[in-house]
């Protein structure tokens, strides 16, 4: 009888698992808040929150050991509100002391579930029909952010709203864009009119000459190929201006 050989510990077989410690128990006081907050949520929504504690919720996720009150006030101090806490860059958020990889992940889905959810009740809606979402569509994508952005909503000949597309991003206070292009991608989807939204990060959506120039040439590109521009929206931090309704177009 051949003696009994221990097995290779690299077997597969053999590969032992390592019970976790014990996680520490969250302290009574902060798992009270946290319930309490949770309450309040469920029974009153967001307006029954101010900015903090709703970002306090989000951050009970990334870091669920821990009093995330104090970072949750340091973030909107650094930022300003819950919107512009959500939709900082990641490298800016990443300065804060106290933000992880974690957090910025939470926030991060946090935003993308937001834009998602607007944008599926403007998507194959007829705009005019549904214009008060596609402004909400517009405020929550782009009223936020810190340089500007250019896009375009493509719709069909029943200003059925077909696509919506960043077609470019800029600085703080401009954005390259080519009215060849825009003629060009609307062909490529077959749109019969065009919506064209840039966002001021000043907050001012008040135009420049820029912007009046740059819209002239895009309705005059789009009319000589049979395509109507419809609006040039610019988004500010609380408001909007519609190139149509200050007679611009």
């Amino acid at each position: 009888m051949q003696p009994f050989a221990p097995r290779d510990p690299r077997d597969a077989d053999e590969v032992q698992i390592v019970p976790r410690p014990p996680e520490a128990r969250l302290p009574s006081y902060i798992a009270d808040h946290r319930r309490r907050l949770r309450d309040r949520f469920m029974a009153g929504g967001a307006a029954a929150l101010p900015d903090y504690e709703m970002l306090e919720l989000v951050l009970f996720r990334a870091i669920p050991r821990q009093d995330v009150k104090p970072l949750a006030r340091l973030l909107i101090d650094t930022f300003g509100d819950f919107n512009r806490v959500l939709s900082a860059p990641p490298a800016r958020l990443a300065q804060v002391k106290g933000v992880g990889d974690a957090v910025i992940v939470e926030l991060k889905v946090v935003e993308a579930a937001a834009q998602r959810l607007a944008r599926a009740r403007i998507m194959q809606k007829h705009v005019i029909s549904s214009w008060d979402q596609v402004l909400d569509y517009c405020h929550t994508v782009m009223a936020h952010r810190d340089t500007e952005q250019f896009r375009i909503l493509f719709l069909d000949r029943k200003n059925v709203l077909i696509a919506d597309e960043e077609q470019a991003k800029g600085t703080v206070d401009h954005v390259p864009v080519y009215p060849r292009e825009v003629v060009k991608r609307a062909l490529e989807l077959n749109a019969s009119a065009l919506i064209l939204v840039h966002n001021h990060p000043s907050g001012d959506p008040t135009p420049s000459e820029a912007d009046i120039a740059m819209t002239a040439q895009i309705r005059i590109a789009a009319q000589a190929l049979g395509i109507t521009l419809h609006d040039h929206l610019i988004i500010g931090k609380s408001r909007e201006l519609s190139f149509q309704a200050q007679g611009l177009l």
